[in-house]
């Protein structure tokens, strides 16, 4: 079986230097523009907890997204070509981090709460298992080295 090589290319600019760069911790800023050529920029900055800006995303919570969109782009995939009808798809997914005595940290886990709207000529036990393909599937969550855990709702629609 032949593999598909992709690659994929960011630009990450700092954009924190108040004139005296880093200098002295609590003089810069965490703040940094993400680009990608023809695309939005995302304003990022680290989490507050670490002198960050609350208004921008921080690499935490686009990784935790990351986890997220992926599973539903694959959820979405399945179930066109199995035949369950999606109509509203959301989640409200939580990750946690432990941060070590050495200022270090990694994320021990993530749960996807998706709820899933499916029409009412679907299968709900068809939806539901599609989940755990889609989970299977999923580049982003085959990458990261802690659980990802998936606690789906269906909700049938008309």
């Amino acid at each position: 079986m032949s593999e598909t090589r992709h690659h994929y290319a960011i630009r990450l600019e700092w954009t924190g230097n108040r004139g005296e760069g880093t200098a002295h911790y609590r003089t810069y800023t965490r703040d940094h523009v993400i680009t990608s050529a023809g695309k939005p920029t995302i304003a990022g900055s680290a989490d507050p907890a670490f002198r960050g800006d609350p208004a921008r995303w921080n690499p935490e919570e686009m990784l935790l997204a990351s986890l997220s969109a992926c599973h539903q782009l694959w959820y979405l995939h399945l179930c066109a070509v199995a035949g369950v009808v999606v109509t509203a798809y959301e989640d409200a997914a939580e990750g946690e981090m432990l941060e070590a005595k050495d200022g270090g940290g990694e994320f021990v886990r993530a749960v996807l709460r998706p709820k899933v709207t499916i029409a009412g000529t679907s299968d709900p036990e068809k939806a539901m298992a599609l989940h755990h393909e889609a989970h299977a599937k999923c580049f982003i969550a085959r990458s990261v080295r802690f659980p990802v855990e998936c606690e789906a709702r269906i909700v049938l629609g008309e």
